[in-house]
């Protein structure tokens, strides 16, 4: 669990927003969602002003109460959400056959704690992409305290329009990020043009499964809930996800590479888990070791917040940004439920070693 407190909670609410204007930047993420009126199409014209939003004004929110690695993880009985976290970023590695000294491009990389994780598991020099000033700053200061400055770093830029040469890395992945993308095909290609030939992709997407119906109001409402809550401009279907890769040119049917012994494959690790990936959000469910995600933990955090806001220790529309996050928290865990939405549908590409092949 994060060890960031109150204060820090406060402070860093808005991230690089003025703290005067935190209230309008609400306002303005808001009203891109559907939840709220919002169209699809002005959130995929405006993405990178409605995420970079969302960031400034919830990664304070993100770290206080899930730490430092942004995401979800499957689980075995007995095993702590840090544990699980930390196992599914190793699997990552793992099945991307990362070795010593190579060079990793973590895809939309938040505060860099996957970065940090496979780093060191690894042995691997990770550059983090993201286009958030506040989220790089946050994992600059995090990546000198353990001691990765030196071997681990940060690149601002949009990840439709990579900073980097062709055929710079070794190996990229991507952690719940790449759903932030206007468009999947537009954002698997640069992952595809910035990676060397022969070596894999791999990424955990948030999709909607074939059991979602377009036409139910309920499973709607629980889709625009998600999308306003976690900055997205639509959720896709995992069919859609796969079909991106094949379109951006990677090779995506099952089938064994001798050379590095790799195996393309992809699937709903949400399926298998033993103990459900949304339990931490499930306000029926209650951890000591997690209790700040607890019914009686977010409570606590709501009546925190009003009183810093009320004081003036948190900027004014602190209290809206933890509404929307509450709301998207019933939405993931109403969608998980009803077996419509997974945040680990898990694919494995390779960029083939020529055109030809």
């Amino acid at each position: 669990m994060s060890k960031q407190g109150a204060f820090d909670l406060a402070s860093g609410v808005g991230g690089k927003i003025d703290k005067d204007q935190v209230l309008s930047a609400v306002d303005k993420y808001e009203k891109y969602h559907g939840y709220y009126g919002g169209e699809e199409e002005e959130r995929k014209n405006n993405y990178t002003d409605m995420v970079n939003k969302y960031y400034d004004l919830c990664t304070s929110f993100y770290e206080y109460g899930w730490g430092e690695s942004f995401h979800f993880a499957a689980r075995w009985k007995g095993e702590s959400l840090q544990e699980s976290i930390k196992r599914h970023e190793h699997f990552l590695a793992l099945q991307l056959g990362l070795k010593p000294g190579q060079k990793v491009l973590d895809v939309g990389c938040g505060i860099g704690g996957p970065l940090r994780e496979i780093a060191r598991f690894s042995s691997t020099s990770v550059t983090g992409l993201n286009n958030n000033e506040y989220q790089i700053s946050r994992g600059q200061v995090l990546n000198r305290k353990v001691g990765l400055d030196q071997t681990c770093n940060f690149v601002k830029g949009d990840f439709m329009k990579m900073p980097f040469p062709d055929n710079s890395f070794d190996a990229v992945y991507a952690i719940e990020a790449t759903c932030h993308a206007p468009d999947p095909v537009g954002c698997y290609k640069e992952i595809y043009r910035v990676l060397k030939p022969g070596q894999c992709f791999a990424v955990y997407e948030w999709c909607m499964t074939d059991a979602y119906n377009p036409n139910n109001e309920e499973q709607k409402r629980i889709k625009a809930e998600i999308e306003l809550g976690n900055g997205l401009p639509e959720i896709r279907s995992t069919q859609q996800c796969l079909e991106a890769a094949k379109k951006a040119g990677f090779e995506v049917s099952s089938k064994s590479f001798s050379s590095n012994n790799i195996v393309v494959w992809d699937k709903d690790l949400a399926e298998d888990s033993p103990v459900s990936w949304y339990l931490p959000l499930d306000t029926s469910h209650f951890s000591l070791s997690s209790f700040r995600l607890t019914a009686v933990g977010r409570l606590f955090t709501r009546n925190l917040v009003s009183a810093l806001e009320y004081v003036g220790l948190a900027p004014k529309g602190s209290q809206r940004v933890q509404a929307f996050l509450e709301k998207a928290a019933e939405g993931l865990v109403g969608g998980a439920k009803k077996g419509i939405f997974t945040p680990m549908y898990f694919f494995l590409v390779r960029k083939p070693i020529s055109d030809s092949q």
